[in-house]
């Protein structure tokens, strides 16, 4: 089952943050300035987690992955907005 995670980083080098937002990008869609909301089966959020792992300087940098429970239940109402209203992307195949 697919759950969806906010995830949000800060990170101090700007080439380092370029290849979290560029790794992030194949795993979620970009809702703020450096946050995420990924919906992953659990290999796909180890995966996730493996690669930032691999990128950040733990001392400097910081990434915070949240569950916010299954894709299809919990998940759609989590997301709260005040000013411009919050709208999920649709996640649609992509032939090729």
């Amino acid at each position: 089952m697919r759950a969806a995670y906010l995830v949000s980083y800060d990170i101090t080098d700007p080439k380092r943050w370029r290849k979290v937002y560029k790794t992030l990008h194949g795993f979620g869609d970009p809702v703020q300035y450096s946050v995420f909301i990924c919906e992953l089966s659990e290999a796909d959020k180890v995966r996730m987690a493996a690669k930032l792992d691999g990128l950040i300087h733990h001392d400097d940098d910081q990434v915070l992955i949240v569950d916010l429970g299954p894709s299809p239940g919990r998940a759609d109402q989590c997301v709260k907005a005040l000013g411009r209203p919050y709208q999920p992307r649709e996640r649609r195949p992509i032939v090729v």
